[in-house]
């Protein structure tokens, strides 16, 4: 207990001079806003900002809920198809030489040009926002995946071939719990770019969302509204990726264990 209270103190007290140099930061935002008067139509203030989260909150709440249930879906899927495609390119070296080029070719897309085209075919509704949160976050996820099943330590698979395992146990027993360490960092990867994912699609067209708040609020001018939208999606994604690290922190206790010792 003493030990993990500790850990979590220390670990606590890492994000201080990230802190700090946040706050310095805001403060020369602000000090140079009022000093130089910088109109708040080009540049508002941190307060302002946070002026304009207050008044309009009742408002960004629909619109954020909007955004986290697109995300959590997209990036819920993603997940499902990533450990898909990455067991696919780990069984078969046929499918890996396959299906990776394919891959790779996905992601020299823009997704801002894809967003339009996916607005004129699936309509303004859910479908063509969780589709690019997938299209952002499942191919760190499959490429981390299919690194981390290789990375397997061969003696295990031989002791398990030697017990006449199947191809599908060695799989479930010893490739899946070994690459779960590198699953979580493509995962980790992965969830910073779910909610742009999700905005991006209702920057585009939305009846609903951040983007669609954002979009609107810049068409008049409104900037510190704008800034108070950018803050949430700051927080979402910060709140988003330390779910992820503290399941797999859950997940994976042993791993943290020996990464202890081995300081």
């Amino acid at each position: 207990m003493n030990g993990g209270a500790s850990d979590t103190l220390r670990k606590l007290a890492s994000y201080g001079p990230a802190i700090i140099l946040a706050t310095l930061l805001l403060v020369l935002w602000e000090s140079y806003v009022r000093l130089a008067q910088v109109s708040p139509f080009i540049l508002p203030a941190p307060t302002a900002m946070l002026q304009a989260l207050v008044a309009n909150w009742g408002l960004l709440y629909e619109h954020t809920l909007q955004t986290l249930v697109e995300t959590l879906i997209g990036l819920a899927i993603s997940v499902v198809l990533g450990l898909l495609i990455a067991v696919l390119l780990d069984l078969s070296p046929w499918v890996r030489r396959a299906l990776y080029p394919l891959l790779l070719t996905s992601q020299t897309i823009p997704m801002v040009a894809l967003a339009p085209l996916l607005l004129v075919w699936f309509g303004y509704g859910l479908l063509p926002k969780v589709l690019l949160v997938i299209l952002y976050c499942f191919f760190p996820i499959a490429v981390a995946c299919a690194d981390g099943l290789l990375s397997v330590e061969p003696e295990l698979i031989k002791v398990l071939r030697s017990m006449r395992a199947s191809r599908w146990q060695i799989l479930w027993l010893v490739r899946l719990p070994g690459a779960l360490p590198a699953f979580f960092s493509g995962l980790r990867i992965a969830v910073t770019y779910s909610v742009t994912g999700a905005i991006v699609g209702e920057y585009v067209g939305a009846e609903k969302g951040l983007g669609l708040y954002m979009e609107t609020s810049a068409n008049s001018f409104a900037m510190a509204n704008v800034l108070a939208a950018v803050l949430i999606t700051v927080v979402l994604t910060i709140l988003l990726f330390g779910l992820v690290a503290l399941c797999e922190r859950l997940a994976l206790p042993w791993y943290f264990t020996q990464a202890r010792m081995r300081r």
